[in-house]
């Protein structure tokens, strides 16, 4: 069965949520066509990353999602770690609850 290979990577983009998809899509573009079915995989090479599945319809529903995030693991939390800066700790905890692939 054959199979393929793409390495992408994201532009640098402060803490928040983005949509992705057309990103992916180009990057895949020209393997895609190779194939009249298929899956893909998505994996992140980064711990304090995530992706997660979610409605694209209005902007609101990735700010209320922020604000969530934000909520559950607020930068303003005395955390240890902070080799890369104040939002390093609180990013690798929202990883945590999203998961990262």
């Amino acid at each position: 069965m054959p199979w393929s290979q793409v390495t992408h990577t994201f532009q640098a983009r402060s803490k928040g949520c983005y949509l992705v998809t057309n990103d992916v899509l180009k990057a895949i573009e020209s393997e895609v066509r190779k194939y009249k079915i298929g899956m893909c995989n998505l994996f992140l090479q980064h711990t304090s990353a995530s992706l997660c599945l979610n409605e694209n319809v209005c902007r609101e529903v990735r700010e209320d999602l922020t604000m969530a995030l934000d909520h559950i693991a607020p930068e303003s939390l005395p955390y240890k770690h902070t080799d890369e800066g104040p939002d390093d700790a609180c990013g690798h905890v929202k990883c945590a609850v999203m998961g990262v692939s």
